[in-house]
């Protein structure tokens, strides 16, 4: 965070109390080059010590810490939207397992009309065995659909409870959307509002800036540090020779000389790591437009599906009442109806999955472009 950084900006006070006892004429004569006297006291004070330069190395990791802040920032926004993305696709998913449900309930329906009709006909000596065979052959075909499509609802509205975060699943009713509008034909203005937007790729564009402030601040080690320094207080007790109170104030420069190449190394370290940030935002802007039009082309590709899945419907709805109609004249055969039965419902399922496989496209689009 930004503040552990500007408080060096801040003054430094601390409260001491001191207690010592020494014998008469008592210095430290080992361990120090100096041999500062020990007398006999109990004193108490404060001691400042406020930072005036070091050469904007704390300036430096103050811009660090605000740069990592940011990225964390967009780190929280991708996770949003892929969130958004997730809760969109389950919803779509859900919609398109509830319609297909729908397909093959009716699909039941109309098949088993069908078997009824021609099992009455067989009794009457109107049709064959085989034709009754097939039908129901036909029909419990459609059954096995209903059930597969019964629990494809059931755990496409698990995965959606999963998605917007819903512990027990509730009994959702969900609300059909509109279709979105045809993708425009300009893929290079996606293009460029995924490298403008999507927010992973501004995260490593903050933690390269600051990667950047942090080579700046470890240049600044090998500067000097200037603050001042001040120190106040009282004596109660002690030797004679002290006074009752105390107090001085100084100028301190800490100049660095030689460390052992560690300055040096700490700058290489954060030059190495600036250019890993500048490559991975690089490679990220690869994969992004690769991404984008992937997801571009097939939105596109799903987009055409649906004019193509209602003519395919249209054309198969035709074949079926046609091909319904000459078996009630007796002039083709169960073979013939059968086939136009599949082929319709093959085409109301195509007809389906198109328009929430269109949605869901758009959707993954929007996130690619960064519009979630």
């Amino acid at each position: 965070m930004p503040k552990q950084y500007l408080a060096n900006y801040q003054p430094a006070i601390s409260g001491n109390l001191t207690g010592a006892g020494a014998s008469d004429g008592s210095r430290v004569a080992a361990g120090n080059l100096n041999n500062p006297v020990i007398y006999d006291r109990f004193a108490s004070g404060v001691n400042i010590n406020q930072l005036i330069t070091d050469f904007g190395r704390t300036g430096s990791l103050v811009q660090t810490a605000r740069a990592q802040a940011q990225a964390q920032d967009q780190t929280a926004k991708t996770t949003r939207a892929q969130v958004l993305l997730a809760v969109d696709r389950a919803y779509y998913s859900a919609l398109r397992a509830q319609a297909l449900l729908q397909v093959a309930q009716q699909t039941v329906t109309a098949r088993q009309l069908v078997a009824d009709q021609i099992s009455i006909l067989a009794q009457n000596s109107l049709k064959s065995n085989l034709d009754v065979s097939f039908a129901n052959v036909n029909l419990a075909d459609a059954q096995l659909q209903l059930a597969n499509a019964q629990n494809d609802v059931k755990a496409s509205f698990t995965e959606l409870a999963t998605a917007i975060g819903y512990p027990n699943q509730p009994d959702f009713v969900l609300t059909d959307e509109p279709l979105p509008s045809a993708p425009p034909g300009d893929l290079a203005t996606f293009v460029t509002e995924a490298i403008q937007n999507r927010p992973e790729l501004e995260s490593l564009r903050y933690q390269d800036l600051a990667a950047q402030n942090l080579i700046k601040a470890e240049k600044a080690l090998s500067y000097p540090v200037i603050s001042a320094v001040g120190a106040a207080g009282l004596v109660p007790t002690g030797a004679a020779q002290l006074q009752n109170r105390y107090g001085a104030v100084g100028l301190n420069v800490n100049i660095p000389i030689f460390n052992g190449g560690l300055f040096a190394s700490r700058r290489t370290e954060a030059e190495l790591r600036e250019r890993s940030a500048a490559d991975n935002i690089k490679d990220l802007q690869y994969r992004i437009v690769r991404d984008v039009k992937v997801a571009y082309l097939n939105t596109t590709n799903a987009f055409e599906k649906l004019s193509l899945t209602n003519r395919l419907y249209q054309q198969a709805k035709l074949a079926q009442d046609l091909a319904q109609s000459r078996y009630s004249l007796g002039l083709s055969s169960i073979i013939e109806l059968s086939q136009a039965q599949l082929n319709l419902t093959s085409a109301q399922i195509a007809i389906t999955s198109a328009k929430y496989d269109y949605q869901s496209q758009w959707s993954l689009l929007r996130f690619q472009i960064g519009a979630m």
